[in-house]
């Protein structure tokens, strides 16, 4: 099983696809960096389905983010508001416009994370990153997205638990720090040392799980332990 070198990287960890609080607890015991709660009602760990805005508000941990698929601004908005979230996830096709809009009604202390599915044709992929990094605004007119993070592409939106050839990363000058997910397990971590630019984060979330939304909480221990 390949393992990375702890002495030089050190990731920090998103689980996504939250619904349980006991199990939220026990992450939070154990330094998880970000908890991630999916407010798409097609996902199968849609969190309102387990449970409400003020049980999310009143869990107390900086990292709480909201993934969200195309949804309005203003709903957005109320969600974050409500359960006192700190990121915002974008996994649908919101365009520049709508993020900046969306930036500029959110708190200020509530970042954006920008999610770019990559799939299987690697010169389109490749081509539509570049297209997105080029509409990165200038130096003097911060971004309003603080991190992209990678996932692979499926014919949904969401997680497919698998991975992308994640040396197509290697290609790119990634203007802002990421988060890296699809498909990590321990059998593939050692990979992420093949990097250039090494992710600020790793996001895990179907395959250390028991059923959807129901994690495996010994083996995001064990994997953990692994690199941090």
């Amino acid at each position: 099983m390949p393992t990375m070198n702890s002495t030089t990287i050190h990731p920090k960890l998103k689980v996504c696809g939250l619904t349980k609080q006991e199990q939220i607890q026990e992450l939070i015991s154990m330094n998880v960096d970000f908890l991630g709660f999916i407010f798409y009602e097609k996902s199968p760990r849609y969190v309102l389905n387990h449970l409400s805005l003020e049980e999310i508000s009143i869990i107390n941990h900086q990292g709480k983010t909201g993934v969200f698929v195309n949804e309005a601004a203003d709903d957005i908005l109320q969600i974050v508001q409500k359960a006192k979230l700190n990121f915002v996830q974008l996994h649908g096709d919101e365009s520049d416009s709508f993020i900046a809009e969306l930036k500029q009604k959110l708190d200020p202390e509530v970042k954006i994370i920008k999610v770019i599915r990559i799939g299987n044709n690697d010169s389109e992929t490749k081509n539509g990153i570049l297209q997105t990094f080029s509409q990165q605004p200038a130096a003097c007119n911060p971004s309003p997205i603080t991190y992209y993070l990678f996932d692979t592409d499926g014919k949904a939106f969401g997680g497919t638990g698998k991975q992308f050839d994640w040396t197509l990363l290697n290609d790119l000058k990634i203007p802002l720090p990421y988060f890296l997910s699809g498909g990590i397990s321990e059998e593939n971590i050692g990979d992420i040392e093949a990097l250039q630019q090494q992710p600020f984060a790793l996001d895990i979330n179907s395959k250390f799980e028991i059923e959807p939304g129901n994690k495996d909480i010994d083996r995001i221990k064990k994997f953990k332990n692994l690199y941090q």
